[in-house]
């Protein structure tokens, strides 16, 4: 039995149905867009383009797959909207020019087909950067490689597209800061995945269009809505340049080498930024953000003549984007500061608006803490340090926040910070809660169980490098070597200082402790204190092993 391959008309038919995924999904990537001035939506955008060439690959005789990849390069780019459109269009011009001459598409030919369209969309960009569609698309081609060496048949290449695509999607926020923030991962990427997601139910098929379940749009949706009202607006004098310029320069008076194109996009860098030069035969599509309009359009006419001309006013964008802010501007917002995947989804849970990801030996800068009051959208705004080394970053970072009323608890620990946070009453004035809050923090008791990096001796005590370390109200109370032995002993002199055999005592175990080892002090302590009530749930932070409140 022969090597599978892929013909003209299969490959006409995957393309088509991954612009019919992507049609069903646009809202969904649409949602993820989190960037604060866009020229346009992620999902709207590359789909007009895969609209663009869906209609030219049907009007191709598809007899080779040359014929096809052509055809759909030559649409796209000329359907090309925004960024995520025209690098859209230079990964399939990249795959034109991989099949070029080609009749059927192999293995081999499709890992040399994405590694060229790889390059091409990255040769595209000005300044390439990571955490995009650019991201995932690299990291397709990287896994296609190993897995051509591994003799992979074509179909398993394509579930490797999907997996691989997947993974690097999933790795988007940790290169794109603002994507973090905004807990989505890249709208162009997701993307590029229904488009490669209809490859497979084409080869496959199937009918169903949706590559997002019902919970997963609904939280995608989630994350973009609280992000759009977070978002940090720079005002319009922050602004550098004012103008989403795009055009098209046909009927070129000599084709451009590559090295005038390298040159075309390094005078368009002189003027402006999120510059994209695309180049196909007959013509080239250039996307420039500029306060000069008219100097792009003077460089087109340079080449030939000009075609589709797009000028947006993105200082008037900005306005009405203030505009939408201030009308959804909230009374009360909370910040705190706080590391560990269990204790950001407990703030969440209690009502905080963000958290920083911060604590001991990460303090944030007063920077990322102005930002976040800033983007809290909101009239009145309290900030949780939840660490003694943070309490000053906040109050410099609350006098920064013009135009809000910055309200800094103290908390020095993490528990003080959950104590406060639930004393929040949203119908309750700045006052009444600034008090509530503060007298929740003080009467918690905090003790928190890490190890020693050093040897040394402190308060009385002699320490050796990797002991374990109690820590109670942030003083050193019990020093040993075992982590259970040393948490029972800081819980006896918690409880102790409580001065009742009947407390509430809450545990968050950290990233390096199991559940069963939770569960088994909570077990030894009840034998102890049969009238207390211990509640334990995972906290998730590094360094430390639990942290520990009384009250």
């Amino acid at each position: 039995m022969g090597e599978f391959t892929i013909n003209g008309v299969m490959l006409r038919d995957m393309l088509l149905m991954g612009a019919s995924v992507l049609e069903h999904n646009k809202a969904s990537i649409d949602a993820l867009n989190v960037f604060p001035v866009p020229d346009g939506d992620t999902g709207t955008n590359m789909l007009m383009t895969m609209q663009s060439a869906a209609k030219s690959i049907k009007s191709c005789s598809c007899e080779t797959v040359s014929e096809v990849a052509d055809a759909l390069s030559n649409g796209a780019l000329r359907g090309a909207r925004g960024n995520s459109g025209v690098i859209l269009s230079q990964i399939f011009r990249g795959f034109s020019k991989a099949l070029k001459g080609e009749k059927e598409l192999t293995a081999k030919l499709l890992v040399k087909t994405f590694t060229m369209g790889t390059e091409s969309a990255y040769k595209a960009v000005m300044r390439p950067k990571e955490g995009t569609m650019l991201t995932v698309i690299r990291m397709i081609s990287e896994a296609l490689i190993k897995a051509e060496r591994s003799k992979k048949t074509l179909p398993e290449m394509i579930d490797v597209i999907l997996t691989s695509g997947e993974a690097a999607l999933k790795k988007t926020p940790e290169l794109l800061p603002v994507l973090k923030e905004a807990g989505v991962v890249d709208s162009g990427g997701m993307g590029l995945l229904a488009i490669f997601r209809g490859f497979k139910m084409a080869l496959e098929g199937e009918v169903s269009y949706n590559i997002l379940d019902t919970a997963q749009e609904a939280e995608a949706a989630e994350a973009a809505e609280e992000f759009s009202e977070a978002v940090d607006i720079p005002d319009t004098s922050e602004i550098k340049y004012g103008y989403c310029t795009e055009l098209f320069v046909i009927n070129l008076f000599n084709p451009p080498t590559d090295e005038e194109i390298d040159k075309l996009r390094e005078k368009l860098s002189r003027i402006g930024d999120s510059v994209v030069v695309a180049f196909d035969e007959g013509f080239i599509k250039l996307h420039v953000h500029t306060s000069a309009p008219g100097k792009v359009l003077q460089l087109g006419l340079c080449l030939g003549e000009l075609d589709k001309i797009k000028i947006e006013n993105m200082l008037e964008q900005n306005r009405e984007m203030h505009k939408k802010l201030k009308a959804s501007e909230k009374e009360y917002a909370i910040i705190a500061v706080g590391a560990g995947e269990g204790i950001e989804s407990l703030f969440k849970d209690l009502g905080v608006h963000t958290v920083i990801t911060g604590g001991q030996t990460m303090n944030p800068s007063i920077e990322s803490i102005e930002k976040a009051i800033k983007r809290a959208n909101a009239r009145n705004v309290f900030v949780l340090p939840n660490n003694s080394n943070i309490i000053l970053a906040a109050q410099q970072a609350a006098a920064l926040a013009n135009g809000r009323n910055v309200v800094v608890i103290p908390t020095k620990t993490i528990m003080q910070g959950i104590s406060a946070v639930m004393a929040f009453n949203n119908d309750f004035d700045v006052e009444t809660n600034t008090s509530r809050m503060n007298d929740a923090m003080n009467k918690v008791i905090s003790g928190a169980v890490t190890y020693s990096v050093r040897s040394t001796d402190f308060e009385g005590k002699h320490i050796n490098e990797g002991d374990i370390i109690g820590i109670l109200n942030n003083r050193i109370e019990v020093v040993g070597t075992d982590v259970k032995q040393v948490s029972i002993e800081l819980l006896k002199a918690m409880i102790a200082e409580f001065g009742s055999d009947d407390p509430i005592v809450t545990m968050l175990y950290g990233e390096s402790v199991t559940e069963d080892d939770a569960q088994d002090l909570v077990a030894d302590l009840e034998n102890d204190y049969a009238d207390a009530e211990f509640i334990y749930q995972f906290g998730g932070q590094p360094l430390y092993y639990y942290y520990f409140s009384v009250e």
